[in-house]
């Protein structure tokens, strides 16, 4: 069995949910704390033994580059001045023994086709991808690396759930499974963004794939669809004709990045995690709510 070594960031995406601030910054850059939103999703691959990193980006999108490449100015500045701490904060993000490789989507065609994009670089083996807009927080092992064990174990394709109320199965694909006696979850449908009525249950899917590398031609064969774009979900649908595909509700709290709410709502979590911004977080929020009557 292949050992994963490649994840796949589509990151071409215009953020049109945080204008005006992106249209000058990539979504991906938009910082929780004090690291860029593509920064958390590149550790976690890298916790999960990636060691290939594949930016599906557009031709305006400079600064995701720019962020994981060497900053010799600032980082000699930082070494004159005795600054160490933060020196170690911002040399060495990516390790020298892990790649990375940049891949202009030149069309936004949807997520398959941006998979798609990946394919020479990916080859013949299975790959992950990772949606940035997903931060996933935890204290044990990352999601990407709970699926890699499942695959491990398994050498199915996986992608990441989670249980997702009624009102929202409108907003993500949504999984039909089936348990066997070992508790694994296998796939037997994927619809894109059902009415409740029609959702094959309350499992959506969250940003987390780790997919055999028969995607591409599943995608090919599929084609454009509703708008002109490749959905990555009707390319799993076609995939499920042939292979194993297992469902894995991961350990961890996820925001939706993408959205306003969540970005803020991770930004406040994160934040009372860290050992020197927990208090005061604590005690701005407790004066926000006397203040406000809701204490």
């Amino acid at each position: 069995m292949k050992h994963i070594r490649k994840a796949v960031f589509p990151v071409a995406g215009l953020g049109t949910r945080f204008l005006p601030a992106t249209k000058s910054i990539p979504k991906e850059m938009l910082p929780v704390v004090d690291k860029p939103l593509i920064q958390y999703a590149v550790e976690e691959a890298l916790e999960a033994g990636i060691d290939t990193l594949i930016f599906i980006t557009s031709r305006s999108k400079h600064a995701i580059a720019d962020h994981f490449d060497t900053a010799f100015e600032l980082q000699t500045r930082l070494a004159e001045t005795g600054k160490t701490e933060l020196l170690a904060r911002v040399a060495d993000i990516i390790p020298e023994n892990v790649s990375r490789v940049y891949v202009t989507q030149t069309e936004p065609l949807g997520l398959g086709h941006a998979v798609l994009c990946a394919e020479s670089v990916v080859g013949d083996e299975p790959f992950a991808v990772i949606l940035a807009d997903d931060m996933v927080l935890n204290r044990g092992p990352g999601a990407l690396a709970q699926m890699v064990e499942l695959h491990t174990r398994t050498g199915a394709s996986v992608i990441g759930v989670e249980q997702i109320p009624p009102e929202r199965t409108r907003s993500y694909g949504v999984v039909g499974v089936s348990e066997n006696s070992d508790g694994l979850r296998a796939i037997h449908t994927i619809v894109e963004k059902p009415a409740f009525e029609d959702a094959p249950s309350n499992l959506g899917v969250v940003g987390r794939y780790l997919l055999s590398p028969r995607i591409f031609s599943c995608l090919r064969e599929i084609g454009a669809g509703v708008g002109g774009e490749i959905q990555l979900t009707d390319g799993i649908a076609e995939l499920l004709r042939s292979e194993t595909v297992l469902a894995l509700p991961f350990e961890g709290k996820r925001f939706d990045c993408g959205s306003r709410e969540g970005y803020i709502r991770a930004t406040i979590d994160h934040a009372l995690e860290l050992d020197d911004l927990r208090e005061p977080i604590l005690a701005h929020i407790s004066a926000i709510l006397k203040r406000t009557g809701s204490g």
